[in-house]
């Protein structure tokens, strides 16, 4: 299957790359720096030059010609201000489900983040406000389209090496997850169609990934 992954040079975004590529995926990630296209070809998947900013619904439909499914793994990132929330984690996100559904790519993944369905409590520092509001919008822009969509929100992201073993449910304990189990986690979301149509959150945790996907399907 060919997979196109939005944020492609970002630490989820190579990991899944590596590990679609390793099993014989074919992998494109889409990338508005060039500098950042050798570190998308070592990880497997190969570099489009997109600034989710800047282009069109019809220039990323081009992009994602013959997919089997997209990843929406974009975020503006530390440093970037609240407008920039909104522009990639937000906007970035529905103008990639704008052009799935112009190309016919019907599976959608957004990774997104805890936290997200509650009101940022009084004190809450104004940018990471502005990032949970962006989150928040990106999922509800999705859930009302005609797409396969799977939202996931991970907790607090770690680059500890990988477990293989989380918890996965619609409602989880906050706590915290790698970065590697994260990307264990999409592949087995893009594994499992019947995933669609479910928001999950994710955190480090004793089931194995495989047992924890099919499980969240029961719950």
């Amino acid at each position: 299957m060919r997979v196109v992954i939005a944020g492609g040079h970002g630490k989820i975004a190579l990991r899944l790359a590596a590990l679609l590529a390793a099993r014989g995926d074919e992998v494109a990630g889409l990338i508005r720096n060039p500098d950042h296209a050798g570190d998308v070809r070592a990880a497997g998947a190969a570099p489009v030059l997109r600034d989710l900013e800047a282009a069109t619904p019809e220039q990323v439909a081009a992009d994602l010609a013959g997919a089997g499914a997209v990843v929406f793994a974009a975020g503006a990132g530390p440093g970037s201000g609240a407008a920039r929330k909104d522009t990639v984690d937000r906007a970035a996100a529905a103008l990639l489900a704008d052009a799935a559904q112009l190309a016919g790519v019907r599976r959608y993944l957004l990774i997104s983040s805890t936290g997200v369905d509650r009101t940022p409590p009084a004190g809450t520092d104004e940018v990471f406000a502005a990032y949970l509001r962006a989150k928040a919008a990106a999922e509800d822009d999705l859930r009302a389209r005609d797409l396969e969509w799977t939202v996931l929100r991970p907790g607090r992201l770690t680059d500890d090496p990988g477990t293989g073993r989380v918890r996965l449910a619609p409602k989880v304990t906050r706590g915290a997850v790698t970065r590697d189990d994260v990307a264990a986690v999409l592949v087995a979301l893009l594994d499992t169609p019947a995933t669609a149509g479910s928001t999950l959150e994710l955190v480090g945790g004793d089931t194995p990934v495989a047992e924890a996907v099919a499980a969240s399907l029961r719950d």
